[in-house]
């Protein structure tokens, strides 16, 4: 705990256009590193979804200095892991490596975003891989299901599968992903976070240098999204010994006063063994494989998550017990409880938050939806400091008439 309290913080937003930010950590044996650029799957043009993946999954094929081979051989000789991400606002690469490795991995990332080849035959097999993914949907009805409630909730724009259609994967070709790379990747979207026993001044100034001239330096792609629910009920048929069942409602924003009490809420709800749906839904009724709750967050909106899967006998008792158990929320708090998952949030904060790579990616984090770096003990105070009546003040705001609910299995909810 000592170490949450001696956070240094450095945040900067570079020449080059790259928006800078270290979590200097002496104290730790590795540095782990995000690059986050602001343009996902919301920024694709309807007709060619799915090319922010494409074009993610392919930088790491070759540039015009090396093969993919090269770069996967090169990260492995430095000991370092890395990954990369395409998400609905963002693409993310993460990197985790020994101190003395930064240099050499933040050159191989910058590398792979700044000169890709996007050889024709890499972006082919790219397109192929999307498509057999999608064939295969059928066999995960936990993604159909994730897939069915994004559009309901988030539209066609920021809702749409990550993954792309068949119609307009077939539409991808080398030409289009240049197209895409050339019009979305620039300084100007780009944020860098890092976090580990690492001179900041010479990780900036690296930045700085291999950044420069990197595509549009102007500042893109942070402004908020609005997230309107209304309430509705849609089933995806499906043939299935499981159904599967989600449901959403409105949220808070990160950035909101409330966002700290609404965390104890889902707490309350799926914090573990002890919290109300494990207890109440599989423990004492025993009518689910799974039951979970949690929050989610595009920048400057939020989301209340609940999903189950059961038999197809057992479902519309399932959605009514889901539903009750939203409502009991309102009705019979305990204090007990509240300080329960108060108190589990506080040692995910000191453990498992703590880690190097999560306060790399918690940094990150910061900046996408706060635009600056927040210190670890101001949030670890903020979670501390919410009380009984600040959880039961945000329980009795939750606006259930607004819920949207989604079904994937043989048969639909009788709602």
């Amino acid at each position: 705990m000592v170490e949450i309290l001696a956070a240094e913080h450095v945040h900067h937003t570079l020449d080059c256009g790259v928006e800078f930010a270290a979590d200097v950590l002496p104290a730790r044996n590795t540095v782990a590193i995000g690059f986050r650029l602001l343009a996902g799957v919301a920024d694709e043009p309807e007709d060619l979804n799915g090319i922010a993946a494409i074009t993610e999954s392919t930088l790491s094929k070759g540039t015009q200095a090396h093969s993919g081979r090269e770069i996967a051989d090169a990260f492995d000789l430095l000991g370092a892991r890395w990954s990369s991400h395409t998400g609905r606002q963002t693409t993310v690469f993460r990197a985790v490596c020994l101190p003395e490795y930064v240099p050499d991995v933040v050159d191989l990332l910058a590398e792979m975003l700044r000169t890709p080849a996007f050889e024709e035959e890499a972006c082919r097999v790219a397109v192929d891989l999307a498509l057999k993914d999608y064939e295969t949907l059928d066999d995960h009805p936990d993604d159909l299901l994730r897939i069915l409630i994004n559009r309901m909730t988030l539209g066609s724009r920021l809702g749409r599968y990550v993954g792309g259609t068949p119609e307009s994967l077939q539409r991808i070709d080398a030409a289009r992903v240049w197209e895409h790379w050339t019009g979305l990747y620039g300084a100007g979207r780009l944020q860098i976070a890092i976090a580990g026993p690492v001179n900041p001044d010479d990780v900036a100034s690296q930045i700085d240098a291999r950044f420069a001239g990197f595509g549009d330096a102007t500042p893109a792609g942070r402004a908020p999204v609005d997230v309107a629910l209304s309430p509705t009920v849609e089933h995806r048929q499906l043939e299935s010994e499981q159904q599967y069942i989600a449901l959403v409602l409105p949220g808070v924003p990160r950035t909101a006063p409330e966002f700290r009490a609404e965390q104890v809420l889902i707490g309350v709800l799926s914090g573990g063994m002890g919290a109300r749906l494990f207890t109440e839904v599989r423990e004492k009724q025993g009518l689910v494989y799974y039951v979970g709750a949690w929050q989610e967050h595009p920048r400057g909106a939020g989301m209340i998550h609940l999903s189950a899967s059961t038999t197809p006998q057992r479902c519309d008792q399932t959605y009514r017990t889901l539903v009750r158990e939203l409502e009991r929320l309102r009705e019979d708090l305990t204090d007990e409880e509240i300080a329960r998952a108060r108190d589990g949030l506080i040692a995910q904060f000191q453990t498992e938050d703590d880690l190097t790579r999560a306060r790399a990616s918690s940094l990150s984090d910061d900046l996408f939806h706060y635009g600056r770096p927040i210190d670890p003990l101001t949030k670890l105070q903020a979670i501390e400091a919410v009380t009984p009546d600040d959880v039961r003040r945000r329980a009795a705001a939750l606006a259930l008439d607004r819920m949207c609910v989604a079904t994937v299995g043989p048969q639909p909810l009788d709602v």
